[in-house]
Formats: structure tokens, C-alpha cells, sequence
């Protein structure tokens, strides 16, 4: 299923990606960012299940933003999965 999910205080306005039970795919990033980290990005976690994305990269910051396009992508995917679970 197709999620989408509005970021907080980094470049990118939106994280778009598909979720099939714990597996992420086709993460894309919209509306702004860093063009090499937003092609790169969702290739290194094509496949990734919730837990690994937020073992990897959920604890990293830029600058003093507090939180990164990685860390919004991190709480992205462990909403909707816990939203997707609720539903079962």
C-alpha cells in the first residue's frame, strides 16, 4: 500500500513509499532536497524492513534541524506500519 507522509522541519515537504507488511519500496521524496541524497536514499532501502531503516538511520541529524530527511523517512515507515498493523 501507498503511503504518504508530511515532513517536519527538513527540505523535502513530503515522503511518498510503498509498505507490504514490514518491507519498503519505492520511497520518493517531493518537493525539494538535496537531489543526490533523494536519488540515493531510497535505493539503499529498497527492501528494508521498518526495523532496519530505523536501526540504520533513525538517530541521524542535520545541522541543528534536530531531525534529517533519514530520520523523517525513519518515522515515516514505523507510522504507517503501526498503522497498518492496527488494521489487522
Amino acid at each position: 500500500m501507498e503511503y504518504s507522509y508530511r515532513t517536519k522541519n527538513v527540505c523535502p515537504r513530503i515522503i511518498k513509499f510503498n509498505l507490504d507488511g514490514n518491507i519498503v519500496t519505492n520511497v520518493r521524496f517531493i518537493d525539494g532536497g538535496c537531489p543526490g541524497n533523494l536519488q540515493a536514499v531510497p535505493r539503499l532501502v529498497e527492501g528494508m524492513t521498518v526495523s532496519e531503516i530505523e536501526s540504520k538511520l533513525g538517530d541521524i541529524i542535520c545541522g541543528m534541524r534536530g531531525t534529517s530527511c533519514v530520520s523523517e523517512l525513519t518515522k515515516a515507515v514505523k507510522e504507517a506500519y503501526e498503522k497498518s498493523i492496527q488494521h489487522i
